[in-house]
């Protein structure tokens, strides 16, 4: 296959990851017990932070969104990287191996302090990272391996 091929599917990957994080995460309600008394405590303890009150909660809920944010901005990222991917993959190799890293460091994250969902889609995006990179070939190459097939 294609880095174009492997770039898209990492696009729809970060996708639902980021739709996924959001609906669980960031809006997810909390069951009763030690959760809900943590996120109340986290709501009613208030302070003054750089002339705004903020909450534990505030930040977490930011936070959540944030990340929801950068997912999005990805998987739109790695979409187009997939076109430009098209006529001149060799060179995007640098910015694939960039985001194959980051990606297994927050693998490693999500292992450590969450839970296996979100460490299952992080591999899995690391994986089409890291076959985009071995199938970017210089176009001059992939051109002549194209003709004598």
């Amino acid at each position: 296959m294609k880095p174009v091929v492997f770039l898209r599917i990492a696009s729809v990957l970060t996708f639902i990851h980021a739709v996924l994080h959001t609906i669980g995460g960031v809006f997810g309600k909390v069951g009763p017990g030690p959760a809900a008394v943590a996120v109340e405590a986290m709501k009613t303890n208030q302070f003054l932070l750089m002339g705004h009150m903020r909450s534990f909660w505030d930040f977490y809920r930011g936070m959540g969104l944030a990340v929801t944010i950068f997912l999005t901005a990805e998987s739109i990222l790695f979409w187009q990287l997939g076109s430009l991917a098209k006529t001149d993959p060799q060179r995007l190799r640098p910015i694939m191996a960039t985001f194959l890293v980051a990606y297994a460091a927050i693998a490693v994250n999500s292992y450590t302090y969450f839970f296996l969902g979100p460490v299952i889609f992080e591999i899995l995006i690391v994986a089409c990272l890291g076959s985009a990179i071995v199938t970017a070939k210089p176009q001059a190459a992939a051109h002549a391996a194209a003709q004598r097939a």
